[in-house]
């Protein structure tokens, strides 16, 4: 047997829109899509501390240099050719 609970939760009125939206389009109640999506965020939540850490390689050099913004690649590319 399951116990249900009530609560009472503040949306943001856009976020509230887009939640009732979606439960119309996918023929469900409101309270079965927030718990759809309070189901989501606590399973990947739990995936992610399970997850191993990803290693990237590493390769000798002098690191990140000053004055360079990975944004904007060009300028890495011109300051790796040396001009």
């Amino acid at each position: 047997m399951s116990i249900c609970m009530r609560t009472t939760i503040r949306f943001e009125p856009n976020l509230m829109k887009q939640l009732k939206r979606l439960a119309v389009e996918t023929h469900r109640t409101f309270t079965a899509v927030i718990e759809d999506a309070v189901r989501e965020t606590l399973y990947r939540r739990a995936r992610a501390k399970t997850r191993k850490p990803i290693r990237l390689p590493t390769f000798k050099g002098t690191g990140l240099q000053a004055g360079v913004n990975l944004d904007h690649t060009a300028d890495a590319l011109d300051r790796m050719d040396g001009l």
